[in-house]
Formats: C-alpha cells, structure tokens, sequence
C-alpha cells in the first residue's frame, strides 16, 4: 500500500512538473510576439517576407504591387499595409534581388495581374485583412476572388506554398517567371519548363538597377525546381498579356506557365520550391536536401522552432505586453535581412559570372554560409552589435562572404547582391565591420586577409571600382576632408577631387579610420596604426568654430558659403549639418570639448525636446526621407548614435531619459507607426537598435575600439538574458536583472556587476559575453553622481 501510494506521489508530481514545463514551453514561443504587418506602410521589398527562416534563400511573402516595378531600386514596393489585393506569392526576396512569383487561380485563365485599382481585370484577387494571418515562418491569407486559401512557410532554401482549392473542373497553379518583381530591375532573360506532370523548373535573369550602375554588364540570375503534390492534367504558357498556348516550356521576357486541375471541395495541393542562385540542378539538389518527403506542416512547424531558438537566445520578461511586440518583432526583422547565397553543396554565384565553391568539411558540408548583403551604412549601430552579442557565428559568415568578394575583385563590395555590387549610399563601412568583429574576439576567419582588406578600403583610391564606393577616398587621404562638389547627380562616379556628399564622407571616412586604426594596433602594426589615428581626426578640419558646427569646404579649401545649417543634401548624405555635427562616435569627448560641456548638452537636449514634437524624425509624412530636414532623424542611420552621446558629455541620465522616449514613441505597433511612420527599416536596423535599446545597452563607437564597452541604458524589461555561443565566447548566460522598472523609473539609480556595485554605467563587452549578471536599481529621478 506504501508503495502505491508513492507511486501515486511520484506520478502526481511527474505530471505537476510536465504541467509545468508545458507552460514553460508556452511562454517561450517567441514567435507569439512577432508581428510582420507592424509597418507595412510603405515597406521595402524584402521587409515582409513573414514565411522565412532566420537568414534563409527562400523567402516567401504576398505581393501586393511588386510588378509594378521599382524605378530607382530603392522605393517602398512589394507589401503595402492599405492595399486589399494580392497579385502573387514570391519566392526570392531580398535587396535587389526578386523573382519566381505564384498565384493560384480557378476558372478563367487571364494573363496579366491587373491593377491595385481595378484587380477584376487581371489574375490579382482581393482579400480581407480579417483572413490575413502573419508570423515568423508562417502566412496564409483568403483569396476571395477565388475562395482558395494560400499558406507559406519555407526551409532555408524551398519554399512552400499550400493552396486549398474550392471544387472546380479549371483548378490552376500560375508560374509568373520572366517579369520584373520587387527590386529585380528589368528582366533580360527567362524561361520556365514542365518536365513531367509533377515537375516545373525554370530560371530568370535580372539586371536591378543598383547592378547597372555600378556593374552596367552584370546580371542577377535566379533559379528554381518546383514539385507538385498532385500531377495536374493540363499546362498552358504565354508571355504576359499575350495569348495563351499549350507548349510545356516557355522562354524570355515575360514568359508565363499554369498548371490545370480539376480540383474538390477543401482540396490541398502543396508546390515544394527549390531555390538556388547558381543552377536548375543545384535547386533540386537544394529541394532534395531540404524537403523531399517533408510535408507542409512539419515544416511550418521545423521554421516555428528555429525563429523560436533564435528569438530565444534574447529572453525578456516583464515590462509591457506591447514592448515586448516591439521587441520581438524588431529582432525579427534583424535576423531576417540578408540572407543566404549558397546552395547546401557550397556553390555560390561569384561577381564575375560564374559559380564558386566553398570549402566543405568532411560531411560534405559547407565550413561557412555565404550571404547576400545590403550595405552595412549604419549597421554598426544595431546589426553588428546585435550580431556580436547573441549572433556570432552569423557574423563570422557574413565577414567571410565579404572576404570571398575582396579575393576575387581585390576590393570590399559596399553591399553585394550574388557578388555582384549594389553600393547603396556611396560609402563603404564593411572595413570597420571586420575590424569591430576582430576586436569583439570573433576571429575564426582569416584576419590577416581581413586586415589587408579594411586597410585598403581606408586609404587606396586608385582605380577603385564605384561599386566598392569611398571614390573621394583619396581626397580624404590627401586633404584631410573631402571638398563639396555641388551637383545634381548624387551617383557621379568621377570623384577624385571631392564629391557631392564630401562633408558627409569626411565624418564617415574619420569614423572607419579610427576602426581600422584599431584593428592595425591589435595586430601590432604601429605605422599604419599612427596613420589611421591621423586620419580619424580629420573631421576637425570641417569643424566650423563660429557656428560650432560641421560645415562643407570646398575645393578652394573655405567653408561653403551661404551656409544653411538645416540644409538638406548640401554636402550631407540623407542629413544636413545639425545631424552630422554629432557624427564623431569614435571622439565623443574630443567633439564635446570643442563645443563646451554645458553648450553640448543644452544643444542636445533641446533638439531631443523640440524632436519629439515630430515623433522624432519626419513626423508622419510617410516617407524614406521625411526627415532628412529636421534637427534628429531616427528614422534614417546617421543619427542613431546621437541619443546616447549624453554619456560621453557627463549627463547619462539623459541618455536615459530619451532613448526610453524614443523606444515609446517612435516606434509603434501597427502598420502606419511601426518604425517611425513609413521609415525605411533597412534590413532589419531600426529593429534592432531597439532590442538593443530595448536591453539597456549600446556602443556609440560600434564597438570598433579595442577592449570594446557597452554604455548602459534605462531597460524596457525587467529581466535579460542573453544566451552566449560557446564557440566564441567563455560565458553561459549575461543576466540584466532590472529593480523598481516601469515607465516612471526610467532613470538608474545603482549599478553592481557579478554583486560588485560600481559608479559607472559602462560595461566592458568581454565582461558580457563572460556571463555573469548585470543588476541594475531605478527610480523616478537621475542619481548624477553615476557616469560613464
């Protein structure tokens, strides 16, 4: 009897404890938090792509207006969060790239998608918000026009699209492939094949308009293998808006194909994409790894856990409901940017053309991920920190892609697209990318080569290719600044005397000399460490003392006159003089000194006051650059240090007060105010300046220095942790654990790291990625007597 009732006990508190983890279990899918709709007015192309894995090729999402083409490679096309019909169901989405898009249709067979404004007269159909769901991994969506029901979700290099059918004899899967889509640029070439009753592959080849600027030949090829779950009765081609025909296989510009069912009542059919940049056979190599006899909900939930994992590595608790929406859904978008290249046997598309191979292990598999990449202008003030943190291993792939491009081309791509160069702003901060990673102690790729790299993206200008950008370099080098070139082209590729942005590009290039100077002094190459330190302080020579501010020269060598301080583009890069005035994060205290500590900080905290009379930036014009006018712009990366350089100025307190500001009321939680009100997020950057702030940490100077620190901030939360990956790092989990929290306490009040109190609220980076816990105490009011 004793021992059944142990029994009985031991069952009881199994299942009490089963219970228990089930709830666990519960509260950490992170995924629940993630919202992708958040900000879809006026969105990127690649912004809304919510059936993905973390990084991955296949990125599937809905295409609202992404055939109407995208004129300048840059404008909000794809998703828009006001538009109620759907033309499309895209599998390649990234910057500059776009292709192989799908759409399910029952009864007549049009040819064209028809318009936003009358979708009766193409294959587009309607839908209602209220049959829209989006998440990470996962999207489906009602077609009323044909009452079918469309799900995504993907693998890193397939792509899944589930369709329900509604009962009909004229049942069709449309392959939309030789048409411009997103950012794609004009298609030159494509074709798309059924090669049996369950199979169709296909191929198109772009030229985005970023490519044709900088590589006017090059081209961006994309290709797929797609299977069928069910063998269809019947296959039509035809070039958009011409007639329909009943060959098997299409070629060129505007070349089209639908498969014919006959379909029942709740009828699923499932297409399997293969996707690849290099080859037909390597995306149903890719398909046969990643999905042969895999089925659609298994995989959901496989990419359900792996957002989970990844998410997760970030765990908070407390706070508000809606920051940690915020928080989630912009972590979301950090590790859904810039995605992988390679096929799972190694081959990647090279810039000149061809495909190259990376080094496999002895399991056949690669020994690194190659990734595209929008440039990284900014990125060191969110991505690279975020990355470095909690991303390690991403980061070392994503160095080693750029390394690959240094190797072939002898030059750093600023952003690369299948290798090829999309310079996107001009500049070229990949140097100091590698630099900080060097530094942060993420070193398990080859850092010589690294070093070789950065070195002479800071200071060679002698037949530099445009699409590795810095083409005033050696003016920089040889003047000390870059002089302003007035002109209305902002993409001249002649720049050896100056350019249109000089001023802006002096700021910069000082930026990434003092990391590259860095990188040269842990390496212990002293010359060049002393000529880079020179050269970051080169803003100084565009320092204006009457107006304490930054101020264009010209090639004559004077300030530029007349000077309109709120100017914007005059020799300022998305920004004007007041903005890029605090753009010297490596020399915070030199530029306070210049102006006066009290100056400085009555300066700044009066234009955070007066900002947040316009949310911070742009207001709500919904517009990339509604606030490239105004005193403070978060919504674009040349200001996104500036809040927290009350720190370096003796007033953290400050730092404090508006981060957490702009945390509640930049960012939003619908589809108009999520990142500002219609911001370009960037690949994931406004979201994750916001997990870091969000954290309560933050490095102004990218964390490019040797020894790099974090400065500390007030946290939405009330607990972080932070789990570290053992392969780069000693430390288990970095604990933030947050007293007295809530929307007054705003301000610190003591600071103990590992139970040790300390007056500073700085943190060395490799005392983080350590592990320990960091305790904070907050309170209603600034304690002055803790500084940096």
């Amino acid at each position: 009897m004793k021992n059944k009732n142990l029994l009985i006990l031991l069952t009881a508190l199994s299942m009490g404890f089963l219970s228990c983890a089930g709830k666990k279990e519960a509260a950490e899918r992170w995924t629940g938090y993630v919202n992708p709709n958040i900000g879809t007015v006026h969105s990127r192309w690649f912004f809304y792509t919510p059936a993905a894995v973390p990084f991955g090729m296949a990125k599937l999402g809905p295409s609202t207006n992404g055939s109407y083409g995208n004129a300048n490679g840059w404008e909000a096309v794809g998703y828009e969060d006001g538009h109620r019909s759907i033309e499309g169901f895209a599998c390649f989405h990234e910057f500059q790239i776009g292709g192989v898009m799908m759409m399910p249709v029952v009864g007549s067979l049009k040819t064209v998608p028809g318009t936003l404004e009358d979708p009766a007269n193409g294959y587009r159909s309607p839908f209602k918000k209220e049959n829209e769901h989006a998440t990470a991994g996962y999207y489906s969506v009602l077609l009323d026009k044909y009452q079918t029901k469309v799900e995504l979700t993907a693998t890193d290099r397939v792509g899944y699209q589930r369709y329900t059918f509604p009962e009909s004899e004229a049942s069709y899967i449309l392959f939309d492939i030789g048409n411009k889509l997103g950012e794609s640029g004009a298609v030159a070439d494509a074709y798309v094949k059924a090669v049996d009753e369950t199979t169709i592959e296909g191929y198109v080849v772009t030229k985005p308009e970023y490519v044709k600027k900088y590589q006017p030949e090059a081209t961006v090829n994309m290709y797929f293998y797609a299977k069928l779950s069910k063998p269809f009765k019947d296959v039509k081609t035809f070039v958009r808006g011409g007639s329909v025909g009943g060959s098997k296989e299409i070629k060129g510009v505007g070349a089209c194909l639908a498969v014919q069912y006959q379909t029942s009542a709740e009828e699923q059919i499932t297409v399997k994409v293969g996707q690849s940049y290099t080859s037909i056979e390597n995306a149903r190599l890719n398909y046969e790894r990643e999905a042969s006899g895999q089925h659609f909900d298994a995989t959901r939930e496989k990419a359900s856990s792996r957002w989970n994992e990844m998410l997760g590595r970030i765990k908070v608790e407390g706070g508000r409901e809606e920051d940690k929406i915020k928080f989630y859904t912009g972590l979301y978008h950090a590790l859904l940017g810039r995605g992988l290249a390679n096929d799972v046997n190694g081959a990647y598309p090279k810039n000149d053309g061809t495909v190259g191979h990376l080094e496999v292990d002895s399991d056949q598999e690669p020994t690194f991920n190659y990734y595209n990449t929008d440039a990284i202008w900014g990125g060191y003030w969110n991505l690279t920190q975020l990355w470095a943190l909690a991303y390690p291993e991403y980061y070392s792939d994503w160095v080693q892609s750029q390394l690959l491009v240094y190797k072939e081309t002898g030059w750093l791509g600023d952003g690369i697209a299948n290798s090829k160069y999309v310079s996107g702003v001009g500049t070229n901060f990949t140097g100091l990318a590698i630099a900080a990673a060097y530094n942060c102690g993420i070193r398990d790729f080859d850092y010589q080569l690294g070093y070789e790299a950065a070195l002479k993206n800071e200071v060679d200008g002698e037949n530099r290719p445009a699409g590795a950008g810095k083409l005033d370099v050696s003016a920089f080098v040889k003047r000390g600044y870059c002089p302003y070139i007035p002109s209305d082209d902002y993409f001249i590729t002649k720049q050896d005397e100056g350019s249109v942005f000089g001023a802006s590009h002096t700021m910069e290039y000082s930026f990434s000399s003092y990391a590259v100077a860095q990188f040269a002094k842990s390496l212990n190459k002293e010359a060049d460490y002393q000529r880079l330190s020179k050269m970051a302080s080169n803003w100084e020579n565009l320092f204006d003392t009457e107006s304490e501010l930054i101020r264009p020269r010209t090639l004559d060598g004077k300030f530029l006159q007349p000077f309109d301080p709120m100017a914007a583009w005059a020799g300022f890069q998305e920004g004007n003089a007041i903005q890029y005035t605090f753009y010297v994060p490596h020399e915070p205290e030199k530029l306070v000194a210049r102006v006066g500590k009290d100056v400085f900080n009555g300066r700044l905290d009066s234009i955070f006051v007066e900002s947040r009379k316009n949310t911070f930036g742009g207001g709500r014009t919904v517009d990339a650059f509604a606030g490239v006018h105004a005193l403070y712009n978060h919504g674009n990366q040349p200001n996104l240090h500036v809040s927290w350089l009350f720190n370096f100025s003796g007033k953290p307190h400050l730092t404090q007060k508006w981060v957490r500001t702009i945390c509640d009321e930049f960012y939003g939680v619908d589809g108009l105010h999520g990142y500002g009100y219609g911001q370009d997020e960037d690949q994931g950057q406004l979201g994750a300046w916001y997990v870091m702030a969000g954290m309560g940490l933050f490095d102004v100077k990218g964390l490019t220095q040797i020894n790099p620190h974090f400065q500390i901030g007030s946290p939405l939360f009330d607990r972080i942790e932070v789990t570290l990956n053992k392969d780069y790092y000693t430390g288990d989990k970095f604990i933030i654990d947050v007293e007295n929290n809530g929307p007054e306490n705003m301000y610190i009040q003591a600071v103990s790291k590992n139970g040790k109190s300390q007056p500073s609220v700085s943190i060395p980076f490799a005392d983080v990625v350590g592990g320990g816990v960091l305790k904070l105490q907050m309170g209603q009011k600034p304690n002055l007597d803790l500084q940096r």
